[in-house]
């Protein structure tokens, strides 16, 4: 999730570092910065309250019929988002479970990135093995099924596309961040094709996801960044709002190979230019870092 630097070769990166794209919160008047942060000292709490309510009902709602399960999930996602004071506006029509299996693939920006997919289009998300190791959340993502990814070792790869298509030949979601780091927001990685192999062994279509923040890089969670730092500006930010867009599915048996698709749903993921800002802080190590990264990274 994160895009911390990483030993290995091959890994995606991005230019992106928290004192360059996080946008942190100004001081103000003195009574002003104390109600901003008796405010976000409040949020902290409560989003922190309701992730752990997530954990504390994680087993029992794990012996519930699916569609029940669903549907809690959904609901408590969300009021994990709002409970950190964030604000979501979503734009599209979500598949419905008789649609078929789907591979879900968003952008990706942030940690919040995850409650905002899964409280419209819940599935299997797949993250770094890291993330089982974190406090609380680790355990949380455990427990809702998360196919983790060794993301150090190129040969683990293969197998984690396998557990992918499996799940959606029988029928499930998988949700991926096919960028493979986080990105601030004002500009993006290339997708991955490696994923999208799954899609085409396991008959799904891909269903594309657009996730944008205002303002621009206050829930970027990039580079060195820690969890706390993350979580202490998003609470202390005002009106931070989360977009998200749903562009139509795509059928993965229109495209001959996972290039082609991945390409194709990179491309419903940027054409929302509207959510892009013109001038980009990146606009120059974009373009070196994925020429690099693309040729370092296993399709």
């Amino acid at each position: 999730m994160n895009g911390t630097t990483a030993p290995s070769p091959w890994l995606p990166t991005a230019p992106c570092t928290p004192g360059r794209c996080a946008a942190h919160p100004h001081a103000g008047g003195r009574d002003r910065a104390a109600v901003r942060t008796a405010l976000a000292v409040l949020r902290l709490t409560a989003g922190t309250g309701a992730v752990l309510v997530g954990v504390l009902l994680a087993p029992a709602a794990a012996l519930l019929p699916d569609a029940i399960r669903m549907a809690l999930v959904r609901r408590w996602v969300r009021a994990v988002v709002r409970a950190f004071g964030v604000r979501v506006r979503y734009e599209g029509r979500p598949p419905g479970p008789a649609d078929g299996p789907l591979l879900v693939v968003a952008n990706h920006v942030s940690w919040l990135d995850i409650p905002l997919v899964a409280a419209v289009l819940p599935g299997r998300m797949v993250a770094k093995a890291e993330v089982r190791r974190w406090p609380v959340l680790g355990v949380l993502a455990a427990l809702g099924g998360t196919l983790f990814l060794d993301r150090d070792g190129l040969r683990a790869l293969p197998g984690a596309v396998r557990g992918m298509t499996g799940v959606l030949a029988a029928g499930g979601r998988v949700v991926v961040f096919p960028e493979g780091s986080t990105w601030c927001g004002r500009a993006g990685g290339r997708f991955r094709p490696a994923a999208f192999q799954a899609a085409l062994d396991g008959g799904a279509d891909v269903q594309p996801v657009r996730i944008a923040y205002r303002p621009t890089g206050a829930a970027a969670y990039v580079g060195d960044d820690p969890l706390g730092a993350s979580l202490w500006r998003v609470v202390t930010t005002r009106r931070l709002t989360a977009e998200v867009r749903l562009p139509e599915r795509i059928p993965a048996s229109r495209h001959p190979d996972r290039r082609s698709l991945a390409a194709a749903a990179q491309r419903a993921v940027a054409s929302d230019s509207a959510n892009r800002p013109s001038p980009s802080v990146h606009q120059r190590s974009r373009s070196r870092s994925a020429s690099a990264s693309s040729a370092r990274t296993p399709a």
